[in-house]
């Protein structure tokens, strides 16, 4: 009987020229198939009297080889002390609840695929897979792989997980995204089969992502058991989470670190004197106007990526918002490079059009259907809406990020020239997310990063199926969501490219969002941690990835 024929995902999705050289899908069989590499490269006038004024009034301008794992210098002991941006709202499996919630949860939960040092897609709770057909994928997990229970992971807990995430009712923030199963089969302990609707471009990232892990068909909404490197415990409710290292994790050796102390600040500067007081090792989101002072100190260093970026969100449910041609408005009235200024202290670049990043497989720039700065064309839009003298509107962002509240007193001050005069709302993070899902806003202030670095990571926050606090509430459109959907089953690469033109396109004239900036984002730490690498792009979310690699001297 000849060897089965594999078609790998690279068959079905280019990331990059190099990611084809060399491969010959006829040639391949048996049952492990290449890694697909996914290495990502991060992104690389004069000001008006009414802008400076804006920038014044604002305070403007607030290396190491990653190797494969097992080669590095291994060193198992010491707690990590990491600082968070804020205290996880939840640390439910399949939410997304914002950036300090996924890096807790990716020391505690995995799932079937992840991501190296290096940022390369790779098997995680998997050990292999083959694609039998452009829409079957059969998985062989790790024989070693077992929850913190103790209980082996078996084919019957991935089934039980990815039906948890589609399941009818299912709040899951992959929702909409992992509908594409058609059906997981347990074909034994060790042994998944996925059948897709359709071929996916995207799937076995979908499986990596912070929101799809495998978790025990035992666990409860109480008790929600992982097998990740690191257990759940001990927690101070907005103060700090304790997890210790899993001696049985499946990766030998891993982790290095006995365990972690995450401890939340929500004020930044507090985050950056603990670090530099020595209090923390670690902190997330280093204060773009420490950027220098770090990068000048002996005992500190950085990690750092251009890849999240910043936008803004609208109620378009009823009043002003509801017309696309006031959303347009916004997005002509605000000069983006002085948000970059005010609020990343110069650190990012604007942002004018789709946020398609750096990486991408596609050059997608249309300056026809972009959101140069034009304060003409934003009062000129403003009143053929029916709305020449502006109005009042409430602008939410929140207290807990600096960045976001800079951001908001720009576009602020820019939306005030234009007439439209809005108040600002700045609750701490875990209110700004409940206002968010609910509604309670006209427009908002946001900041974000895709999953991995394609055009179709932009899915969660424009398709309208899976609505969340990353989406403009009320916004629907069928014309964006049929293009989302026919990029990521479109196996063809030039098919794939002219359909995320035409999203460019249809970004511009519907605004389901405002874009404003990408953001320099980085992590800071004392040279005493080693092994630590902020992964790049769109992928500097799942950054926690590297913890089990993580040393502490």
């Amino acid at each position: 009987m000849g060897a089965k024929q594999i078609y790998p995902a690279y068959k079905l999705f280019r990331l990059d020229a190099a990611a084809e050289e060399g491969f010959d899908p006829g040639q391949m069989t048996g049952s492990k198939p290449a890694l697909l590499p996914t290495a990502e490269v991060p992104m690389k006038d004069t000001l008006t009297t009414s802008r400076r004024s804006v920038l014044v009034g604002l305070g403007a301008g607030l290396a190491a080889l990653a190797l494969p794992r097992g080669l590095r210098a291994q060193q198992t002991g010491g707690v990590l002390r990491f600082g968070l941006s804020t205290f996880p709202p939840s640390l439910k499996p399949f939410d997304n609840t914002g950036g300090a919630a996924n890096t807790v949860k990716l020391s505690i939960f995995r799932g079937l695929m992840g991501y190296n040092a290096a940022a390369e897609l790779q098997p995680e709770v998997a050990e292999s897979y083959e694609w039998t057909n452009p829409q079957t994928l059969v998985m062989t997990l790790r024989h070693n792989a077992v929850f913190h229970n103790g209980d082996p992971v078996t084919a019957a807990d991935v089934v039980f997980s990815l039906n948890e995430i589609t399941k009818e009712g299912s709040t899951a923030f992959l929702k909409s995204d992992l509908a594409i199963i058609e059906t997981v089969e347990a074909v034994d302990d060790k042994t998944v089969r996925i059948t897709l609707s359709a071929p996916s471009s995207i799937f076995l990232n979908l499986l990596a992502n912070y929101c799809s892990p495998i978790i025990s068909a035992k666990s409860t909404e109480d008790n929600v058991i992982g097998c990740g490197p690191f257990t759940l415990g001990a927690q101070e409710r907005g103060v700090f989470i304790e997890v210790a290292r899993f001696a049985d994790f499946y990766m030998p050796d891993e982790p290095h670190l006995a365990g972690i102390r995450f401890i939340a600040y929500a004020d930044e500067n507090l985050r950056y004197s603990a670090l530099e007081a020595g209090d923390v090792d670690l902190i997330e989101y280093l204060p773009w106007t420490q950027f220098d002072t770090v990068e000048a100190s002996g005992r500190l260093e950085m990690k750092s990526t251009l890849g999240p970026f910043m936008f803004l969100l609208f109620n378009v449910t009823d009043g002003p918002f509801a017309d696309p041609r006031v959303r347009q408005a916004v997005g002509y009235a605000i000069e983006r490079q002085d948000v970059v200024d005010a609020a990343f202290a110069g650190r990012g670049e604007p942002l004018y059009g789709l946020p398609n990043p750096e990486g991408s497989p596609f050059d997608l720039a249309d300056p026809e259907h972009e959101f140069t700065y034009d304060m003409e064309k934003a009062k000129a839009l403003l009143a053929e809406a029916g709305y020449p003298n502006g109005f009042d509107c409430r602008l939410l962002a929140t207290a807990t990020y600096g960045m976001h509240q800079d951001t908001a007193s720009v576009v602020q001050a820019y939306l005030a020239m234009i007439g439209i005069n809005a108040t600002l709302d700045l609750p701490d993070w875990g209110s700004r997310v409940t206002a968010g899902t609910e509604g309670r806003y006209d427009i908002a202030v946001h900041g974000t990063s895709g999953t991995f670095n394609d055009p179709d990571a932009l899915f969660s926050l424009l398709y309208s199926g899976n609505p969340s606090y990353l989406q403009s509430f009320g916004f629907k459109s069928e014309r964006i969501d049929g293009l989302l959907m026919q990029g990521r089953t479109e196996p063809d690469v030039e098919k794939r490219k002219a359909i995320y033109q035409e999203l460019y396109a249809a970004y511009y004239e519907e605004v389901p969002q405002v874009p404003l900036n990408w953001r320099t984002q980085a992590h800071a730490m004392t040279v005493s941690v080693g092994g630590f690498e902020a992964l790049p792009g769109f992928l500097n979310g799942s950054t926690a990835f590297v913890l089990e690699e993580t040393t502490l001297a």
